[in-house]
């Protein structure tokens, strides 16, 4: 139940980070500028740690469609896949409960901020499968020793290249439901992100895969 737990905490610590530094930005700045700054660079810097903290735990997933894609690999039993995306879930509902808490917003907020149209599906595809790509690219390389730089620098970056700020993680989809500020999103536009990064997320890993797979024939002499 270790491994559970740190999925646990390690999503709700995520999405406090997420929801509590949107929070924070507005109400330090009316920017939405340097919302998103402060914003994307909490995110980064704690998902950087997060990672380097839990993957000796649990591997540091804190994303269903991670998990998903280990069960695919036979690295989970489909129990622990389950167990993990349910932690994953219930802690990024938490941490954004938390986020409201620490901010004096009523506990549970529901979101009435609709992020809706296809350009922002096409972001959370491109976001997902940029995501999943890193890290599994990563964790072929050198021991998987920059895997968190690696995916802290892809959602910094994310944050301001893709229109819909990159979710890329249908659990912190659902946390961020719970909170109406400036990371929050509606419940029908989280449901609607959802299906788009688990299309993302499969391409990613085939991409990953097709670049290295390796070639069955033999060479020439």
């Amino acid at each position: 139940m270790r491994k559970v737990l740190s999925e646990f905490i390690g999503t709700s610590l995520l999405a406090t980070v997420v929801v509590g530094s949107g929070i924070m930005g507005e109400n330090l700045s009316s920017d939405i500028g340097i919302q998103l700054l402060i914003n994307a660079s909490a995110t980064g810097a704690a998902l950087w740690l997060l990672i380097s903290l839990f993957a000796p735990i649990s591997g540091a997933h804190f994303n269903p469609v991670v998990s998903g894609i280990a069960y695919f690999r036979k690295e989970l039993s489909l129990n622990k896949t389950a167990l993990f995306i349910l932690a994953q879930v219930l802690g990024a509902i938490v941490g954004t409960i938390l986020a409201n808490i620490l901010f004096e917003h009523p506990a549970i907020d529901i979101s009435s901020k609709s992020r809706d149209g296809g350009h922002l599906l096409l972001s959370e595809v491109l976001a997902t499968a940029g995501l999943v790509f890193v890290i599994y690219q990563l964790s072929s390389i050198n021991k998987g020793k920059k895997v968190a730089v690696g995916v802290a620098s892809w959602i910094f970056a994310a944050y301001f290249f893709t229109s819909s700020t990159s979710f890329a993680n249908p659990a912190i989809a659902i946390g961020r439901t719970f909170s109406d500020s400036f990371a929050g999103i509606a419940p029908h536009s989280a449901a609607t992100f959802i299906p788009f990064q688990i299309i993302g997320a499969a391409l990613g890993y085939l991409l990953f895969t097709y670049l290295n797979q390796k070639s069955t024939k033999k060479a020439e002499k």
